[in-house]
């Protein structure tokens, strides 16, 4: 979500990235349960309460420092989803789609929000009102920008983001073991190339809040 330093604005902010996440993580606990392992389900992990998903640093920490220093968009992470590959049906395979069914479930997240915000700007526009309100075209905007952005950043293949598991599939052994060596600074480095990544998606995610009725 583009911050807003007004402090009603970061709250309502962070409030759109919990519930994002919490998707998220429920999305990849879901889907792990259904390719046959039932570790997230038990741990109470396929859930939109967010104190099932919370890391410390990725949920707390460093969007709170984003939203104080003014950074012009808001993400973070929660805590891995377990699943235990031995469980899996297709060890190889299920990995790929445990690891998609977050980013995806942020997209068709920010899909239904993009319809109901063109909803919501149609009907204030028929006179109901001149104007949407201002804190709901705020959530409608942070719904959508909030999933927008959490799923292009866990695709950044590496670890532990979700695209490195994409990424792991199609690389011969060699490669990913050297994947897995990058593992202890795959966040910094996710960090650093998020704002060059994000700087190039920004004309497509301004597209979308256009046709969303954000113009």
């Amino acid at each position: 979500m583009f911050t807003d330093l007004n402090i009603p604005g970061m709250l309502l902010g962070y409030v759109c990235l919990l519930f994002a996440l919490s998707v998220h993580e429920a999305a990849h606990g879901a889907i792990s349960n259904r390719c046959g392992d039932p570790s997230a389900r038990l741990l109470g992990r396929v859930s939109l309460n967010p104190l099932a998903h919370i890391d410390p640093i990725g949920t707390v920490v460093m969007p709170l420092l984003m939203m104080v220093s003014g950074y012009p968009f808001l993400f973070g992470w929660a805590k891995p989803v377990p699943f235990n590959p031995r469980n899996l049906r297709n060890m190889r395979r299920d990995p790929v789609f445990i690891a998609l069914a977050g980013p995806i479930a942020n997209l068709l997240l920010a899909t239904l929000f993009v319809f109901a915000s063109r909803f919501v700007t149609t009907l204030f526009h028929e006179g109901l009102q001149s104007n949407v309100p201002i804190l709901l075209a705020a959530f409608l905007q942070g719904m959508i920008a909030i999933n927008l952005v959490l799923a292009a950043f866990n695709l950044i293949p590496v670890p532990p983001l979700d695209g490195h598991h994409v990424l792991y599939y199609f690389m011969p052994e060699s490669g990913q073991r050297a994947l897995e060596q990058i593992g202890p600074f795959g966040i910094l480095i996710a960090i650093m190339v998020a704002r060059p990544l994000f700087k190039h998606l920004y004309p497509l995610f301004e597209r979308v809040f256009e046709f969303a009725g954000f113009a």
